[in-house]
């Protein structure tokens, strides 16, 4: 099988390599900065974006918050089914 993402320079704007689940956490970031969020079940979320800003949003079912994350909040966060893209 080839690799298509083999000799790919990692890049913010072209896909993600992978998706981790995400369990929120008031005191810990995320092993790494995820380039988005994909949401299963709608709620809020509260996270620290990728500049250091503490937001909260409503999402709805299956959606896709396209912002770096470094951290989500288990305070405030009623989403579940929480999946980071990453580069690594």
């Amino acid at each position: 099988m080839t690799d298509p993402f083999k000799n790919r320079a990692i890049s913010l704007s072209g896909p993600s390599r992978d998706l981790a689940p995400v369990t929120p956490d008031d005191n810990n970031d995320l092993p790494e900065i995820a380039l988005a969020l994909y949401i299963e079940t709608a709620g809020t979320i509260s996270f620290v974006s990728v500049s250091g800003t503490t937001r909260s949003v409503k999402v709805g079912n299956y959606a896709i918050l396209p912002v770096g994350i470094r951290r989500i909040h288990a305070t405030g966060t009623t989403a579940t089914g929480l999946h980071s893209f990453t580069v690594q």
